[in-house]
């Protein structure tokens, strides 16, 4: 699955570089000195190989990843790194065990219950994933927790629970009123719901506070379109041909497939 096709796990990526610290495998063995250098390191490689991850260079993203933990061998972002990178490859055995790896280091790394949430989510084990977002909310420490409430919503959407999705999504925006994604999930699932005028307030409030996205206009787009407002649903037609020209929802879009 590219990576695209998770933006949630997009977004757990965008917060990844803020990793914490542990002790090295071989620090009883090394001076403190020592082991605090090689604990660096390893941070400095896998900062770099989310960089390069977060830019779609994978084979580069995975040799940060190895020299990281060649380096240090207990540095737990260094595994998720590596999970998220068989995941974005389809590797899924590879992705789990790394994800595994990274949890088994540190059980109150919450972006990598979220990353590993969302795995789940995507490969259809839908409770087991929303099992792990849970577990990422569990730690008080975690400083993006309407993140994992809000692909809670997502996994449970995927579920065809819309209800509770409705609820996650709700959650998120109480945990953080201007969020922008659970705004727009929560639009599309209202869309989806079939309540249209809700799902038009919510964009209009997705729209002042974020840059137009390619998701946003054509649902957007499909909401005029339910509306009868013909000049709406153009202006959005319009502007997802220019902006987004390669984007799926254009492809959609030229292919008349708006359900």
């Amino acid at each position: 699955m590219k990576k695209q096709a998770w933006l949630l796990a997009l977004a757990v990526v965008a917060g990844c570089a803020d990793m914490g610290a542990g002790r090295s495998a071989d620090s009883t063995m090394s001076a403190p000195g020592v082991e605090s250098e090689a604990r660096s390191r390893a941070k400095i490689f896998t900062e770099l190989g989310f960089a390069y991850f977060n830019r779609s260079q994978m084979k580069v993203a995975l040799d940060e990843a190895r020299k990281a933990i060649g380096i240090d061998n207990r540095y737990g972002p260094a595994y998720h790194l590596l999970g998220l990178i068989y995941m974005d490859l389809e590797e899924d055995r590879l992705a789990e065990d790394n994800f595994r790896k990274a949890l088994d280091i540190d059980r109150a790394d919450s972006d990598a219950h979220n990353s590993y949430g969302w795995f789940m989510c995507t490969r259809g084990r839908y409770d087991a994933g929303l099992a792990q977002f849970q577990e990422a909310m569990r730690n008080p420490l975690y400083d993006k927790p309407e993140l994992a409430m809000t692909n809670s919503g997502l996994c449970s959407e995927k579920k065809g629970d819309l209800k509770q999705a409705e609820a996650y999504y709700n959650k998120a925006l109480k945990l953080a009123p201007n969020a922008p994604l659970p705004i727009i999930k929560l639009a599309g699932l209202n869309f989806r719901m079939g309540n249209l005028n809700e799902a038009q307030r919510l964009l209009s409030r997705h729209q002042q506070i974020s840059p137009p996205t390619a998701e946003a206009l054509w649902l957007g787009l499909k909401i005029e379109r339910k509306l009868g407002d013909k000049s709406q649903e153009a202006a959005y037609n319009q502007q997802l041909r220019r902006n987004f020209p390669e984007a799926p929802e254009t492809q959609l879009l030229l292919r008349g497939q708006y359900e």
